[in-house]
């Protein structure tokens, strides 16, 4: 069955058709060449053409013809843009905006928030044509979305591993598999042999990456298959009292937690626990494999920090490789995380 094609950009001529005027003048009015005059009530019908059929300017043609913008974009799947200092994807965007800012490049803001379905493509274009290229980020992508890009042959970098089918993304991610293992072997030195990883039911290559983690830290401590259980949560809400006594009854010491945004399952996780009379970490040792909740006066988590500003700078820094004919795509770059020593995991004391 052949494919669909991706949505098909209006030409210049229905523009000028739509407008009124001549192909000639279209011209003149996207290229805004000096010297040559374009009456005002002309530009105007022009324009008003170009947002009626939404047509984009296409960044990489016009540096073809010595017209480069000099922008990128910043296009973010989730429904609220990151501008709380609070939010998860806070930092990624300070990356961004101070690598833009270093190599003399504008920065353009995309949000897809305010259409009803959501997407690059929401409005039937490429919205993202404004810009020479864009680093996306996200939890909730659209799949289709990044074939597209893909097929169209946009410039963009995506923060975190993303894969589709067929093809290689650019992207900048954090190594989940390295740290994960550690943490493994480190619960097996401290006497746990039974661990349970703790997955979100979203972001598969995330949890991909721990999980290829949790099994080669445990086959370099020596623990079997049988002796590593995976579990999946969808949020706060299915972690209860007798989940989490079950997981304990099977002997299950130690879990490590694939964070979430806001990291409600691990916070569930543990009032379960404390409220089912398991300590922390005498009974239960528990470890986030990404950023942990805050620290309390009693508890900081074991856990590995993203390095999330500098993810930001490094995906602009591939971006601009990418616009500048340094490199070809694909471009991938997995960066290190930092470990957080807390004292949410202890010594396994057989009773």
């Amino acid at each position: 069955m052949r494919k669909r094609a991706g949505p098909r950009r209006p030409t210049q001529v229905e523009i000028a058709q739509r407008a009124g005027v001549s192909q000639a003048t279209v011209s003149l009015v996207l290229n805004e060449r000096p010297g040559v005059p374009v009456a005002e009530e002309t530009r105007r019908r022009v324009q008003q053409a170009i947002e009626d059929l939404g047509y984009a300017v296409n960044p990489a043609a016009r540096a073809l013809r010595g017209m480069t913008v000099k922008t990128i974009g910043l296009y973010t799947f989730e429904s609220v843009f990151p501008v709380d200092q609070r939010d998860f994807y806070h930092p990624f965007l300070v990356g961004v905006e101070e690598e833009a800012a270093r190599l003399g490049y504008d920065l353009l803001l995309f949000t897809s928030a305010n259409t009803a379905q959501g997407g690059v493509y929401a409005r039937g274009r490429n919205a993202l044509l404004k810009a020479d290229g864009c680093v996306l980020l996200g939890r909730h992508i659209s799949r289709d979305d990044l074939a597209n890009l893909v097929k169209e042959g946009f410039p963009f970098v995506f923060i975190g591993r993303r894969d589709i089918e067929g093809t290689e993304l650019s992207y900048v991610a954090p190594d989940y598999v390295a740290p994960t293992a550690a943490l493994v072997e480190e619960l097996v030195a401290l006497g746990h042999q039974r661990i349970l990883l703790l997955r979100q039911t979203e972001g598969a290559e995330p949890g991909e990456d721990r999980e290829l983690g949790l099994r080669q830290g445990a086959l370099a401590a020596g623990l079997r298959p049988d002796d590593l259980v995976v579990e999946f949560s969808s949020g706060a809400e299915d972690i209860g009292a007798d989940r989490v006594t079950g997981w304990v009854r099977a002997g299950i010491t130690a879990i490590l937690v694939e964070p979430s945004e806001d990291n409600a399952t691990g916070l569930a996780l543990a009032e379960v626990a404390e409220a089912a009379g398991l300590r922390i970490p005498d009974d239960l040792s528990v470890a986030f494999l990404g950023s942990a909740p805050a620290p309390t006066a009693t508890r900081i988590w074991t856990s590995f920090e993203i390095p999330r500003v500098e993810m930001g700078r490094a995906a602009v820094q591939l971006l601009v490789n990418l616009l500048e004919g340094a490199d070809q795509p694909p471009l991938q770059l997995v960066v290190p995380c930092t470990d957080v020593r807390g004292n949410s995991i202890s010594r396994l004391v057989r009773r």
